[in-house]
């Protein structure tokens, strides 16, 4: 594909989905041609946070599995989170978080890594020690995983990555302290979902765990000229699995013995 139709082609699926989610309508099929690479795929994304038209609180980092890891040059993508879907869970009550009835609907026990300093856009590598110095708070989490189109996780991760890394939203819990002295990323942590439990893990499951989830984007960013601002979040992998949530559900986490972190699902709504 020509350059110029490949633009008008990442410009229309862009469009696409970013229509969709604002109508809350599902999307049968993907809407144009699926993108051969994540390099296509984030080029799609561009085009749509520009046409979004919210700030950008933070970035979601979900796991590309093998033997997809090794066909897209990459274990790892990413996608934007914007400021209207994030919220604080106080006073132990769950806030509401929305997805796609007639989409994809799903939720994912995270941990939520803040970024503390501005980083410099030239910067292309990273060691862990120096993603990690990067990191000022960390906090316990849900990320809702929605978009319009029902089969998104089922076409491979460009798909994912080109609409928002099928991200619709955030809660952000309480924060660790002393973090870096915690280990928190080998606490054991569950997910239930209307008081079942139905997924367990630890943050030390992913490669180079929650830290390395901040040097991935870190160094993506930077590849892709993005910067990134001090206060942004990162919502750093599904720890527990990603488990399918329909409206009128509602959830808990718990990482280690001491924190939670509590949602209800409604159907998103047009805006």
């Amino acid at each position: 594909m020509e350059e110029s139709q490949a633009g008008l082609e990442q410009d229309r699926i862009a469009e696409a989905f970013v229509s969709a989610r604002r109508a809350a309508r599902g999307l049968s099929d993907y809407p144009g041609n699926i993108p051969e690479s994540l390099k296509s795929a984030y080029s799609v994304q561009d085009v749509a946070i520009r046409l979004q038209g919210d700030s950008v609180a933070g970035w979601k980092v979900g796991r590309i599995m093998p033997p997809l890891d090794a066909q897209f040059g990459a274990d790892r993508l990413a996608g934007p989170i914007f400021v209207a879907g994030v919220f604080f869970e106080g006073d132990g009550k769950p806030v509401s978080m929305a997805v796609f009835q007639d989409g994809f609907g799903a939720v994912e026990a995270e941990f939520l890594l803040r970024i503390g300093t501005q980083l410099d856009p030239a910067k292309r590598y990273y060691s862990l020690e120096e993603a990690a110095d990067a990191i000022d708070a960390v906090h316990v989490g849900l990320e809702i995983a929605s978009s319009p189109l029902g089969a998104i996780n089922d076409l491979g991760p460009a798909v994912t990555a080109s609409d928002f890394g099928n991200n619709n939203g955030l809660v952000i819990g309480a924060a660790i302290p002393d973090w870096q002295n915690s280990g928190f990323a080998t606490w054991p942590v569950t997910l239930a979902i209307d008081g079942a439990e139905i997924g367990t893990g630890r943050g030390d499951s992913m490669p180079d765990g929650p830290v390395g989830a901040a040097r991935f984007l870190f160094e993506l960013m930077a590849r892709r000229g993005i910067a990134l601002q001090k206060g942004q979040w990162i919502s750093s992998g599904a720890i527990t699995g990603v488990h399918r949530v329909a409206p009128g559900a509602s959830v808990e986490a718990r990482f280690g013995a001491d924190y939670a972190v509590r949602c209800t699902i409604e159907a998103a709504t047009a805006r």
